[in-house]
């Protein structure tokens, strides 16, 4: 729908933090009063944000639309949405109605009541580091020209390395559930090629009740945004993938079959030194984009060509790139990196999958180079 609605709808692309009421409600309401948040997470993250005015919400899409929350990541898109009024029923991390700040406690001493499995909800709740107390950081540019309201610092929260589950909610959603797997052609190792570019892979489970769906449970809940919001809706090996958070809130090693190609179903990846988040500075190093048609390729032995990386397209029954760049080594380097070009998205993604962390071996080479692969900042 296009203007004259106080509700905006804000898809929140390449989620690398958490995304609360609270973090919305800090960038939201210097620019127009706030009166109602609902965030939900079935394709990506996404909120519905009420505002007090039809004005309120048109400068905010003015000022916001496009502006990154951190720098670098949890960009906003942002569109009217379809409804007029948000229904709010309790305050929490992913819903809360600013004209009722008691909302979900109202019923308090009103007869016998059934006790709560968590009880309350903690008092804490705007000190544990999502409060407004955050370091101040700069806005971008384009966010300060948007609209004269729009403060030149905002006070953004502070992401935690503990979940926002910390308040006594649910455990963290560490888990995602991936349908649309072609059957003879995706196993555990492959899902893992593919979903390691978002964050650490704990386990991957195919479901024998359902073919072509498997669980994967990943390093933490952030990681499962990035899978999720990068991943869901992209097509591979024919068929559209549906990646969502699994109400499971780990992958039991249960039900193990042989898989089509007769690799097993289960396999735990909790050591694999292919993952790439295990530390601080490692997952710094990792740049996370959306599926493109470049892949960039490094960690591979000096001696290989354009003719490796053909045989290898061929060799695993995927389209061959249609444009190779090797990039300028160091005198001293004992690797190559470069870029590799297909012609769509589909083929790249197809390729990463089949050839991601493949053991380039070398003549009388002790240990194996491992392939690692990832999708590219450039466009081709």
């Amino acid at each position: 729908p296009s203007g004259g609605n106080k509700v905006l709808l804000l898809s929140i692309q390449n989620p690398l933090y958490p995304i609360t009421v609270d973090v919305l409600y800090t960038v939201c309401n210097p620019v127009g009063k706030v009166q109602r948040i609902v965030i939900f997470k079935r394709n990506g993250i996404q909120a519905m944000v009420e505002f007090e005015s039809v004005l309120c919400a048109q400068k905010a899409k003015a000022a916001l639309n496009g502006a990154d929350i951190y720098a670098g990541c949890c960009t906003l898109k942002i569109e009217y949405a379809r409804p007029t009024r948000l229904n709010v029923i309790r305050n929490d991390n992913d819903s809360w109605d600013y004209t009722k700040p008691y909302l979900g406690r109202r019923d308090r001493g009103k007869g016998r009541q059934r006790q709560a499995i968590l009880g309350e909800h903690p008092s804490s709740f705007r000190h544990d580091g999502y409060g407004s107390h955050g370091p101040l950081l700069p806005l971008p540019s384009r966010y300060r020209m948007g609209s004269r309201d729009t403060p030149e610092l905002v006070a953004y929260p502070l992401p935690q390395a503990s979940s926002s589950y910390m308040h006594g909610g649910n455990p963290s959603g560490s888990v995602v559930m991936v349908s649309g797997l072609h059957q003879l052609k995706m196993n555990c190792s492959r899902v893992f090629n593919l979903f390691c570019l978002y964050g650490n892979i704990e386990k991957v489970k195919f479901m024998k009740t359902i073919p072509g769906t498997a669980l994967v449970e990943m390093g933490d809940e952030y990681a499962v945004e990035r899978a999720v919001t990068h991943l869901n809706n992209v097509k591979l090996f024919g068929k559209r993938l549906n990646v969502c958070v699994s109400k499971q809130h780990s992958v039991v090693p249960s039900q193990i079959f042989e898989l089509e190609d007769g690799t097993s179903s289960y396999k735990d990846f909790a050591m694999s030194k292919n993952n790439r988040f295990t530390s601080a500075g490692q997952a710094s190093k990792n740049i996370i984009q959306p599926p493109s048609c470049v892949l960039h390729y490094y960690n591979v032995p000096l001696c290989v060509t354009e003719e490796t990386f053909t045989k290898l397209c061929n060799d695993h029954e995927v389209l061959t790139f249609i444009k190779y760049k090797v990039f300028d080594a160091k005198p001293s380097a004992k690797t190559l990196s470069g870029l590799l070009e297909w012609e769509c998205k589909t083929d790249a993604v197809e390729a990463l999958t089949a050839l991601n962390h493949y053991q380039i071996r070398v003549p009388n080479g002790s240990n194996p180079y491992t392939l690692k692969l990832c999708f590219s900042t450039s466009s081709h």
